[in-house]
């Protein structure tokens, strides 16, 4: 049963039909004392009037369930009203028969009103409680659907407010890194450093606009990882190399905002910008069926650091967590260059994490 009762009404409207079509029949399968089988449209004018009649009257059933619910706190004057409700549903019951009795046939000759009132009452008072009953069972039931939605709105809004938090670390974080590069840079070359500002002032909107949603296409985040990777070697010059290798027709795959530049700032950081002689970073994606793969390699060392262990990692393994759930979702392995291998493996289909594209 919803906020508003008048959405149930084309469902009675169906329901007393059904009855009325069950009444006729049972009406056309008897006999007369005459031994005549009743015609069809006096079988069918008894049949959907008494069925038809109920619709007003379960209506009105509804909206008293609704204002008036037997529940703890308020079960006595609640009760009371239902009561109530449910006598005056017998009167009217008992009055629409006299009235309608010329046109319907419901009897011969009108009884007087006081026996019509009785049948009424026999007839009808338990059913009009088996009624409330079931108005209570809808109730109810849409009070619990009402409740899980509510309860799944709220554990969305908690996943996307520590998303959002976990971003907010992550952006100074990475602030932080890039003006110490700029500040190296502005003593012994000014004008790199004025490009590097440049590029920096064009990544940070970009990465502004790229956070704002839970999943976005992979090709959006390999254009903010180009930024990046720009950025870094205006200031390593040639010892930083970058090699791409990028399946086909992966770019609308749903990746997580900023998940590949903390990979390539860790490999740079600790690795590469360690070295005097060139470097090589190589990224790479690749898919299966079930799942998006990138992998971003160096071959500056082997580190022994986990995807807990600092600032940019620990958050983007929390923000997978909270993504996909539990799993290996982000892996650090030795490769066979002499360095290490950071592994994203994402579920290929938005739809499987609970987490609308």
């Amino acid at each position: 049963m919803r906020d508003r009762p008048w959405p149930m009404l084309p469902i009675v409207t169906a329901w007393w039909t059904l009855y009325g079509v069950a009444s006729t029949s049972q009406w056309l399968s008897m006999e007369g004392a005459d031994g005549e089988v009743m015609p069809l449209r006096e079988a069918a004018t008894l049949g959907f009037a008494s069925a038809w009649l109920w619709i007003p009257m379960t209506m009105l059933l509804l909206w008293c369930v609704r204002r008036f619910p037997i529940e703890r706190g308020k079960a006595w004057r609640s009760t009371l009203a239902t009561l109530a409700m449910v006598l005056l549903l017998v009167l009217l019951r008992a009055a629409a028969v006299i009235v309608l009795n010329p046109w319907v046939g419901w009897y011969h000759a009108p009884p007087p009103y006081d026996e019509v009132l009785l049948a009424s009452l026999g007839n009808n008072f338990l059913l009009l409680w088996l009624m409330v009953g079931a108005a209570h069972a809808l109730l109810y039931a849409a009070r619990a659907r009402q409740r899980e939605r509510q309860a799944e709105q709220l554990q969305a809004a908690l996943v996307e407010a520590r998303l959002q938090a976990l971003a907010s670390q992550l952006n100074p974080h990475f602030m932080f890194n890039a003006l110490n590069s700029i500040a190296e840079m502005v003593h012994h070359d000014p004008d790199a450093a004025d490009r590097m500002l440049v590029a920096l002032g064009e990544l940070l909107r970009s990465s502004l606009d790229h956070q704002a949603r839970p999943l976005v296409p992979l090709h959006e985040e390999l254009a903010l990882l180009r930024h990046y990777l720009d950025l870094e070697k205006m200031r390593l010059g040639e010892r930083l190399r970058v090699d791409w290798a990028i399946e086909p027709r992966l770019d609308e795959l749903p990746v997580p905002p900023l998940a590949l530049q903390p990979l390539a700032e860790n490999a740079i950081v600790h690795a590469l910008s360690l070295r005097i002689s060139p470097g090589r970073l190589s990224v790479q994606a690749r898919a299966d069926e079930d799942a998006l793969e990138i992998a971003i390699a160096d071959d500056g060392g082997h580190r022994e650091s986990t995807v807990h262990h600092g600032n940019g990692l620990a958050n983007l393994h929390a923000r997978l967590r909270h993504l996909y759930g539990e799993g290996e979702w982000l892996r650090l392995e030795a490769n066979d260059r002499g360095g290490t291998t950071a592994r994203l493996r994402m579920p290929r289909r938005a739809g499987s994490t609970g987490v609308a594209a």
